[in-house]
């Protein structure tokens, strides 16, 4: 004789089995339309720190592999540059918001990012198979830069070796992604003088998305997206146009800038879509890809019938 608790029991199992099977149905018309599409994700914030957040982060991009999309990594490590420097007792001086980096830094961003970041990535994602490898942007010429001119009260100021990237090789990520595999790319750069370069990882992978022809573009960061009147409101602005986003610029905060700067230059550059998601919240690509709704901020190229919009504005916190 069944009881009521074993009938309720499995009404609660019924009913979970079909909130699943209603999840992967609402994927499914995403999941054709991005098989076989590359998508370039820039690795950074919270979910590069907190375990649960980096583990998930993992099975993300292997399920996308499993989902027949092309996932590409590309990430810096400010934070753990900065703890290695303390530890060997060099300051970290910064100015116009870049890191001066000299030439004794630039070999200790070198082992944090490639001997210690980039393995750690690299290892966490091949616990579900042997899909990642490793390389810096100065394999096989993949980013070349040029010394990088910042200004500071209109002033132009020396930062180091710190580059702009003129030039992306994108062949040796290419051949990986061909190989079945899941390109983990740390932000420095050739420069071509010999010098190595600490680049922005928000636009080097911004000029990889391009370089490959990517469907998207990914920014995780640590906030919601983009605000639409930040301090006063936490509305985050779903989808925004690269006019709009251009006359925003100048009115975001420090930490947003660049990242901001990033879709743009992804957008504008024949990406056809550049997202900034909030990489605290577990499985945050999945839910922007496979979901209706979608979540964080979406920057569009402008359309010929595209109107300036009024309703975007404001700034967010620094990330």
């Amino acid at each position: 004789m069944t009881t009521a608790t074993e009938e309720g029991t499995d009404e609660a199992r019924r009913a979970v089995a079909t909130a699943k099977a209603a999840a992967l149905i609402e994927a499914l018309p995403w999941l054709d339309r991005f098989h076989g599409e590359t998508v370039v994700i820039k690795y950074g914030g919270h979910a590069m720190t907190e375990a649960d957040l980096r583990a998930g982060f993992a099975q993300d991009l292997v399920f996308l592999r499993y989902a027949g999309l092309r996932p590409v990594v590309v990430h810096g490590g400010g934070p753990q540059v900065t703890e290695h420097l303390n530890r060997l007792g060099i300051e970290s001086t910064f100015t116009a918001g870049l890191r001066v980096t000299t030439a004794e830094m630039i070999d200790v961003v070198r082992m944090v990012l490639g001997g210690k970041v980039n393995k750690d990535i690299v290892g966490l994602i091949n616990r579900h198979g042997p899909f990642a490898l490793g390389m810096s942007g100065e394999d096989a010429n993949l980013f070349t830069a040029q010394r990088k001119v910042a200004f500071v009260d209109g002033e132009a100021v020396d930062v180091g070796l710190v580059g702009d990237i003129v030039v992306t090789d994108p062949g040796a990520v290419r051949a990986l992604i061909a190989n079945g595999r899941i390109p983990v790319v740390s932000s420095l750069a050739r420069g071509a003088d010999g010098e190595v370069y600490n680049v922005n990882a928000d636009t080097a992978a911004a000029a990889l998305a391009v370089a490959l022809g990517a469907a998207k573009l990914v920014v995780l960061t640590d906030v919601e997206g983009l605000y639409r009147d930040w301090p006063a409101s936490t509305e985050v602005i779903s989808q925004l146009g690269a006019r709009d986003l251009e006359r925003l610029l100048p009115t975001l905060s420090a930490g947003m800038i660049p990242k901001m700067e990033a879709c743009l230059a992804a957008v504008r550059g024949g990406v056809p879509q550049a997202h900034v998601l909030d990489g605290r919240l577990k499985h945050a690509i999945l839910l922007e890809i496979f979901t209706d709704s979608g979540i964080g901020t979406m920057v569009v190229p402008d359309r010929p019938d595209m109107a300036p919009s009024s309703a975007a504005g404001g700034e967010g916190p620094d990330d």
